[in-house]
C-alpha cells in the first residue's frame, strides 16, 4: 500500500508555530493549564476573556494530540447508551448528562461563529449503521426511549432505505441523529488556538511538565522550558496523562485509534457513498466510523488498541482498508493517500469526568467524544475554577473509578487482551 504515515488533517492546516516555543514561561499565573488540546485551549480561552493570567503548557506542539488526529465528529450522547447511564447513575443525573452532550455541540457552534473560525463545521447528522439484524432491533426501542425519556428524536431507518443514508449493502438499517455534525478538527484546534490568544491566554509549546507540587496555596511548575508558579493548575491531558498527574493516569487507560484518508474521489461516487454526508459509525465493539472530507474517505476505526506507533499505523492501515472495502466495494481500487494514529483516553467506566484531585482540577475520558465533549468541559470547568463550584458540576456527580486492586499503574498491559475480548463479543453477537 503506497501511502504516507501522517496526519491528512495537517496537510489542510496552517497550526501553530514554532513562536510557542521561544516566548519565556511567566514566572507566576493565575492558573497553569497542562495540555494544549481542545480541553486547555477552551479553558485558557475562557479564563482569559475573564482577565485571569492563565498559560497554556504543551509538551510537543500546540494541538499536536488528539485534538488534529481524530475524525472531526461533532456528536450527541456519550460512549455509553444512555439506558446504561440510567441504569447506572439515575434518571435526573443522565439527563443533565445528555444535556451537556447537546450544549457541547452548541459550545463549538458559539465559539466557531464568534472567533470566525474556517474549520467547515455543519451539522449534518450521524448514523449509527447496525452490523446485524439483532443491532436494528436494539434501535427500534432506541428512538421511544430517548423521545421519552430525553426528549430527543431520532430516526430509524430501515434495512430497504438504508441507500437513501449511505452507498453500502453490509449493513442491517440503522439510526440517525440529525443534531450531530463534523468539521476539520486540525483547522478547529487551530482557530481555538488563536481565540485564547486573542483573548489573552499565552501559549507554550514545547514545555513538557515534569514535576508538580503544592506548596502552601500555590503549586510550583518544572517544565522542559523552566519554572513558573500557579494558584490553581488544570489539568486537559487526556490519552497522554502521564506521571507528573499520576493518580490521574491510573484512571485513564490510551487507547490509540486510527484513520486512513484516501485519494479525492469523483463528485458522483461521493454522492453515492454517502448521500447526506452524514458522520457515520457503526454497532461493533470493535467499531469502525468514517465520513466524506473534501471528496475523501476518512475511515478510522480501533484497528489497534495499543497507541501510535509506526507498526501499529502500518498495520492497522491494512487492517482498516479492508474494513473500508468491506463496506464499500466500490473503493477496492481506490488509493490510501495517508494514515495516522491518535490516543484517546478512556476511563475505566468510559465515562468523561471533571473535578478535582488534591487541589489539582482535570477534566478527562472523552472515550472518542472529545471535540465536543473536550471543549465543553473545558469551557464549564474553567468556569467553575472562577465560581469555585467545581463539586456541582454535572459530571463531578460520580465516582471516577481506579483499578481493582491496584491492578493498573499507568500502562496498560491488558490491552490486548482487551481487544480480544472486544472481537470476542463482537463474534459472540
Amino acid at each position: 500500500m503506497n501511502m504516507q504515515q501522517y496526519n491528512y488533517w495537517l496537510t489542510t492546516a496552517q497550526m501553530p508555530g514554532e513562536e510557542n516555543t521561544l516566548t519565556p514561561l511567566p514566572q507566576n499565573v493565575d492558573v497553569a493549564v497542562i495540555g494544549g488540546g481542545y480541553t486547555g485551549l477552551s479553558a485558557a480561552r475562557t479564563l482569559a476573556k475573564q482577565g485571569v493570567h492563565v498559560a497554556v503548557l504543551e509538551a510537543e506542539s500546540i494541538g499536536w494530540g488528539a485534538s488534529s488526529r481524530n475524525g472531526g465528529m461533532v456528536l450527541t450522547g456519550l460512549k455509553l447508551g444512555m439506558e446504561t447511564i440510567v441504569k447506572r447513575y439515575g434518571l435526573s443525573l443522565a439527563r443533565d448528562l445528555f444535556r451537556c452532550s447537546l450544549d457541547s455541540i452548541d459550545t463549538v457552534k458559539q465559539i466557531v461563529k464568534e472567533e470566525n473560525i474556517d474549520c467547515g463545521f455543519a451539522l449534518t447528522g450521524h448514523l449509527l449503521a447496525a452490523n446485524k439484524p439483532s443491532h436494528y432491533e436494539a434501535l427500534k426501542g432506541e428512538v421511544e426511549f430517548m423521545a421519552k425519556e430525553f426528549d430527543h428524536k431520532v430516526r430509524l431507518v430501515a434495512p430497504r432505505e438504508l441507500s437513501e443514508e449511505i452507498g453500502s449493502a453490509v449493513y442491517h438499517g440503522g439510526l440517525v441523529d440529525e443534531f450531530s455534525g463534523g468539521l476539520n478538527p486540525a483547522q478547529y484546534v487551530t482557530g481555538l488556538a488563536r481565540a485564547a490568544e486573542k483573548a489573552g491566554a499565552r501559549l507554550h509549546a514545547r514545555a513538557r511538565v515534569n514535576r508538580l507540587e503544592r506548596r502552601g496555596t500555590r503549586f510550583f511548575i518544572e517544565t522542559q522550558r523552566g519554572t513558573l508558579s500557579a494558584e490553581s493548575v488544570l489539568v486537559g491531558t487526556s490519552g497522554y496523562t502521564g506521571n507528573v498527574t499520576k493518580k490521574l493516569q491510573r484512571k485513564i487507560i490510551p487507547i490509540g485509534s486510527f484513520i486512513i484518508a484516501t485519494e479525492r474521489l469523483s463528485d458522483e461516487l461521493v454522492r453515492e457513498l454517502s448521500p447526506k454526508n452524514r458522520m457515520i459509525f457503526d454497532f461493533k465493539h470493535y467499531l469502525n466510523y468514517f465520513r466524506l472530507w473534501d471528496n475523501r474517505m476518512i475511515f478510522g476505526g480501533r484497528a489497534a488498541f495499543f497507541p501510535e506507533t509506526r507498526n501499529t499505523i502500518q498495520r492497522s492501515a491494512e487492517i482498516l482498508r479492508n474494513e473500508m472495502v468491506h463496506v464499500f466495494p466500490q473503493l477496492r481500487d481506490v488509493k490510501v493517500d495517508y494514515a495516522w494514529g491518535g490516543t484517546l483516553d478512556f476511563a475505566l467506566d468510559k465515562m468523561p469526568h471533571a473535578g478535582e484531585m488534591e487541589g489539582v482540577y482535570y477534566a478527562l475520558g472523552y472515550a472518542g467524544h472529545g471535540v465536543a465533549m473536550g471543549t465543553y468541559l473545558g469551557k464549564t470547568v474553567a468556569e467553575a475554577i472562577l465560581k469555585g463550584n467545581i463539586k456541582e458540576h454535572p459530571f463531578a456527580q460520580f465516582k471516577f473509578p481506579g483499578a481493582p486492586l491496584g491492578l493498573y499503574n499507568g500502562f496498560p498491559w491488558f490491552l490486548p487482551l482487551a481487544g480480544a475480548w472486544h472481537k470476542f463479543l463482537d463474534w459472540v453477537e
